[in-house]
This record gives structure tokens, C-alpha cells and sequence, in this order.
């Protein structure tokens, strides 16, 4: 597989997977919460901000998604927008990374959260540099 066709297909997976955070937007709050406890993070806290927070940060990773999975389909046209993206990613990647080690969470929250999306961003930088 040349570098154009992997860097189509990693940005349509990550963005694919991205636009399925739609589904929190929209979910009961009540399995939410029911998500949370059985995830091992306990109780889940009530409250507008909570709630806010939670709906807001899915809808968001959607549209995110989405957004990518539209540049995929013009990858050269966009190069420099997908490298800003990748570039954030690295930075986000470590950013969240850090937060999830000083809040406390779960060892497999956060090799599950950071490091990926650190690592999509250096592949698709990398892939970037070879098309």
C-alpha cells in the first residue's frame, strides 16, 4: 500500500471512529452513568456541568470526525490542514496523557486514550512527509 493510500485509510478509520461519539450526544444520561460505574470509574457524578461536559466533548469528537473523514477524501488538496490536525493530535495526545496520569485513572484508561491519539498523529504525519 503506497503512503496516499494508507494516510486515505488512517484518516477515514480515526475519523469514522470519531463520529461515533454522536451517540453519547444523544444517550440517556442513566447509561451513561451505568457506562461509568461498570468501567470501574464508580459512582458518576450528577449535575448540569457533568452533563454539559459529557455531551458537549462527544459532540465535538463527532464533528471532529467528520471533519476528518472529509479532508480523507482530498488528502492532497488539504495537506497542510491534515498536518495542523496531526501535529494537534501529538500535542493533544500528551496533553491528555498528562491529565489522565495526575487525575489518577485507571492504568488501561490511560494507555487506552493519549498514547493512541499521540500515534495517530505521528502516523499520519509521517505518512504526510512520504506523499
Amino acid at each position: 500500500m503506497n503512503a496516499d493510500r494508507a494516510l486515505v485509510l488512517v484518516l477515514r478509520v480515526t475519523g469514522g471512529a470519531m463520529v461515533l461519539a454522536i451517540v453519547a450526544v444523544f444517550m440517556p444520561f442513566s447509561w451513561m452513568a451505568s457506562c461509568h460505574e461498570k468501567l470501574g470509574l464508580g459512582p458518576m457524578p450528577t449535575g448540569a456541568i457533568v452533563e454539559y461536559l459529557a455531551r458537549s466533548v462527544s459532540a465535538f469528537y463527532a464533528i471532529m470526525g467528520g471533519l476528518i473523514w472529509l479532508l480523507a477524501g482530498r488528502a492532497r488538496r488539504y495537506a497542510d490542514v491534515i498536518s495542523y490536525l496531526a501535529f494537534i493530535f501529538v500535542v493533544f495526545g500528551v496533553v491528555i496523557l498528562v491529565i489522565d496520569i495526575r487525575l489518577g485513572l485507571p492504568l488501561w484508561w490511560i494507555l487506552l486514550e493519549g498514547p493512541p491519539i499521540l500515534v495517530i498523529g505521528l502516523v499520519v504525519l509521517t505518512l504526510q512527509a512520504r506523499v
